[in-house]
């Protein structure tokens, strides 16, 4: 966990590998502790209301950079066609990432929730929300709104296609960054990331370990699966990933630090 402030002088990985965005989570990382964040981009992920950062330190954090919360249109607080006294409450300098939403976060008359008409609702508040796609891709598209996707071995393929077809809105994409080459590190960082993936946790053998004790086929399924799911190797590697992402029409490249952000900041 981030302790102590950070500011713009110490994002020296981040400047090299050629990172847009970081994107937080408030359990992890000490949000009220950063005095300001050495990229363009902040996206603060959604672990219950309980840990949302106050609207004083999202002001002050988007004095000077495009923070974005991440907002599920099902639960309380945000919903469009119900209680959405979170969302008013945000600060204007503040922009949302409106999504399903994870179910480990909401309750079980949240989970039933219509997400689409929420979703329309929502962006006539906030046109220039970004739609988080996950397990919605297809509602996600049809707003037309900016897409907020993960990175998955379809990326490339997929926004090529979305730019030949004439879309012409952002395209932010997320993924776990960890900058180090060695496959135990990746595997504790990652590895269970990748393997709640349907085509990794297809592929696992059962009940095989996701960490660096992984041997045999589930190591080599986990290996694979970071390569397509992760931004993960050398600084040079992932900066090089990062430049191909941008190449074909990604806007933003947003890194989650799987080992801490102090790794990301380090010279």
């Amino acid at each position: 966990m981030l302790t102590e402030n950070t500011t713009h002088g110490t994002g020296r990985c981040v400047e090299r590998i050629g990172l847009d965005g970081l994107a937080l989570k408030p359990t992890e990382t000490a949000i009220e502790a950063l005095e300001s964040v050495p990229v363009e981009t902040l996206t603060i992920d959604y672990e219950g209301t309980e840990s949302l950062p106050s609207a004083e330190v999202l002001a002050r954090l988007g004095a000077d950079a495009d923070v974005r919360v991440t907002t599920p249109v099902r639960a309380d607080g945000f919903d469009p066609l119900g209680d959405d006294s979170l969302a008013t409450a945000l600060p204007g300098e503040v922009g949302r990432v409106l999504v399903a939403g994870h179910p480990a976060y909401l309750s079980a008359d949240e989970r039933r929730r219509a997400v689409a008409p929420r979703l329309g609702s929502a962006l006539e508040t906030d046109p220039d929300a970004w739609v988080g796609s996950e397990s919605i891709e297809r509602i996600a598209m049809a707003t037309g709104a900016g897409q907020f996707d993960l990175l998955t071995a379809t990326t490339e393929r997929e926004v090529r296609a979305l730019r030949a077809a004439g879309f012409d809105g952002d395209v932010a994409v997320y993924a776990p960054t960890v900058l180090s080459d060695d496959e135990d590190v990746l595997l504790d960082a990652v590895g269970d990331y990748v393997s709640r993936r349907p085509a990794v946790a297809n592929a696992l053998p059962t009940d095989a370990p996701t960490d660096a004790t992984a041997t045999g086929q589930a190591r080599e399924t986990l290996l694979a699966g970071i390569d397509d799911f992760a931004l993960a190797g050398t600084v040079e590697t992932v900066s090089e990933r990062i430049d191909r992402l941008r190449s074909i029409g990604v806007t933003t490249v947003v890194g989650y630090p799987a080992r801490g952000l102090d790794t990301l900041l380090e010279s």
